[in-house]
């Protein structure tokens, strides 16, 4: 008997295992191929906008794809360095051999932790509570908790042009019976699909052609351990080109094969809106004459070349003219062709936000399963499926992120209250307190939540502690020392472009200044904290008017998510509330009014009826 048993060894798999097993609980993990653990069937990246935010919120939690991914980096490179906090992530060029490596050493060193290489193709369900899992050879194995991370490989099929393939990313047999039966215990399945470019053969590119990319020329880390692992002035280069004339006539003059747009007649999976393929780009973008794509090496240990943006359906020797097409690739080898991948989902909506599932008790699901695309929307459900798996099994209320405190708070409330029609990929245009969501700032949001469910050591919780009264200090030395208008102050000022004094003032309000930054302050006073805490205090500072602005609309939210609906509520009885409404609420069982609000089809009329019921029948405060 195990405590919690993982399906599937992805990256929501890894973080949901390693997050049971460290929280004391005896874990299996099963999966198709040990070999494929942690892998990395797509781009060879961790990170980008909105998701490198999301590694360092599973970091901040105690989860291990920001460690992993400073173990394994290429290249590494903050994204909108020249624009705002809000939008700045981290995105890094991981070796697809170091990472799936780094990952299965540590599942492998885990305590508690078990891993079983097998097929699971049904579940061990009694009066709607799960037992267990059923493996494709009949055997049973019993637990008390199951999270389900199957990735693309409930019933997946490979499509290149009029070829359909029953087989998973790597030509691995997928689970055939497992979402048929997840059908009969009463979830709703609907098909998805995604995709994958090509990779191309490195010595048959004529780089001259293209434009390198570097990465940054400081140490970054997505960890906030800060281990270094790699030399920044040895990272790998990507290379910039763009889609031709050439190649947009060759997409459209055989726009008919590819297996999205005729060239098979039974697809029904819905594709990523926000990660479309090239030849979706060419129609739904008919006006551009160009797309941006990145040769992107996907590792130390051999020459394979990624074409990113480069995803498509189309038989293989229309790919060879499309590639042929590109600058820089006229003599280019094809080492793998694209495909695109068509699999079973379940509709997220019959989930709780803490992602156990609805229909099953002590199921959790994580990952593609729930109808996210990318590593990082991945990871990030299966530690919180982890976390609340422990949590459930010692009777112990749910670990819920609010939109407010994280990227992963937004994540699965758009998941579980609105649902997908479409693999769901995170933006930073989804989260409106994207200012209080900074890549800075994840783990003063989160290591308290880390600490509290058992996966920050005490250790690191007391560095970050310190931290915390560091930048306490930083602030309050700021407050306390001030500059007057002198001449020496005031030619300094002018030199660096900012307007001389005319009265005394505070470092504190100095820095408030646009063009004012810590290497200017050092100028007047030492200052002997970290990189990492004077950047903290120079955003708060800077921004401090919108953060409070920010900070009191998030409140307001918060106290609607603190106005809690009781499970036995009936809809039914709530006089003139609209249909759609009516129908929304029952089927989603919001838990608060301030979930019940962001429901598609709930207006604020709706909202005022359900809080005057409540308050007459529950004799609810609705203040």
């Amino acid at each position: 008997m195990y405590d919690v048993i993982v399906v599937g060894g992805g990256h929501a798999g890894c973080e949901a295992a390693l997050a049971t097993s460290r929280t004391g609980n005896k874990t299996l993990l099963v999966t198709g191929n040990i070999k494929n653990i942690a892998d990395m069937p797509c781009n060879p990246s961790i990170g980008g906008s909105a998701k490198g935010i999301v590694v360092r919120e599973i970091d901040a939690l105690g989860g291990e794809m920001g460690r992993n991914a400073d173990k394994s980096l290429i290249q590494i490179k903050m994204l909108n360095s020249s624009k705002g906090p809000a939008v700045q992530s981290l995105r890094a060029q991981a070796d697809k051999i170091t990472y799936p490596k780094e990952m299965l050493k540590t599942l492998n060193e885990q305590e508690n932790l078990e891993i079983k290489e097998a097929i699971v193709e049904d579940l061990i369900v009694e009066n709607n509570v799960i037992k267990g899992i059923v493996l494709e050879n009949n055997e049973r194995i019993n637990s008390k908790s199951v999270i389900l991370t199957t990735g693309t490989y409930l019933k997946a099929d490979i499509l290149i042009g009029d070829t359909r393939r029953r087989e998973g990313p790597h030509g691995e047999k997928p689970s055939n019976h497992l979402s048929d039966k997840l059908r009969e215990y009463g979830f709703n399945v609907i098909r998805l699909k995604t995709g994958t470019p090509q990779r191309i053969d490195k010595s048959s590119i004529d780089f001259s052609k293209t434009k390198e990319e570097y990465g940054d020329d400081r140490y970054l880390t997505f960890s906030f351990e800060n281990k270094i692992y790699y030399d920044k002035d040895k990272q790998v280069p990507c290379h910039l080109i763009y889609t031709t004339p050439e190649t947009h006539k060759i997409i459209r003059d055989n726009l008919n094969k590819s297996s999205m747009y005729g060239g098979l007649s039974d697809i029904k999976g819905v594709g990523p809106r926000y990660c479309p393929s090239i030849e979706d780009k060419i129609v739904r973008f008919a006006d551009k004459e160009r797309h941006q794509l990145f040769l992107e090496p996907e590792s130390l240990y051999y020459d394979d070349i990624y074409v990113q943006g480069f995803s498509t359906s189309m038989p293989k020797d229309v790919q060879e003219k499309m590639v042929h097409s590109l600058p820089g690739l006229e003599n280019a080898k094809i080492l793998k062709y694209a495909y695109a991948i068509e699999y079973d989902a379940i509709d997220s909506k019959q989930l709780k936000q803490s992602l156990e599932t609805k229909v099953i008790e002590n199921l959790f699901t994580a990952g593609q399963i729930n109808g996210t695309s990318g590593y990082e929307e991945a990871a990030c459900q299966g530690l919180i499926a982890g976390i609340n798996a422990n949590l459930k099994l010692k009777g112990e209320k749910p670990l819920i992120l609010k939109r407010n405190e994280a990227y992963i708070g937004v994540l699965i409330d758009d998941l579980v209250t609105k649902g997908i029609i479409d693999p769901y990929r995170l933006l930073t245009s989804r989260a409106e307190y994207r200012l209080l969501l900074r890549h800075d700032n994840a783990d003063m949001r989160l290591t308290d939540y880390g600490y509290q469910v058992g996966l920050i050591s005490e250790n690191r919780y007391n560095n970050f502690n310190k931290k915390k009264e560091n930048i306490n200090k930083l602030v309050e030395l700021l407050k306390n020392n001030k500059i007057t208008p002198t001449i020496e102050t005031n030619k300094y000022l002018e030199d660096i472009g900012t307007t001389p004094l005319k009265d005394g003032i505070t470092l504190f309000d100095l820095l408030k200044r646009t063009e004012i930054d810590f290497s200017n302050i050092e100028h007047f006073i030492n200052i002997d904290f970290t990189d990492e805490e004077k950047e903290q205090v120079a955003i708060n500072i800077k921004y401090e008017g919108y953060i409070n602005k920010a900070l009191k609309e998030a409140n307001k939210m918060v106290d609607l998510d603190n106005k809690l609906i009781p499970d036995n509520i009936d809809y039914d009885k709530i006089h003139n509330l609209a249909s759609e409404a009516k129908q929304k609420l029952k089927q989603i069982k919001p838990t608060s009014i301030g979930q019940a609000l962001r429901i598609s089809g709930v207006n604020p009329t709706d909202i005022s009826l359900l809080m005057v019921y409540l308050k007459k029948e529950y004799l609810y405060d609705n203040k």
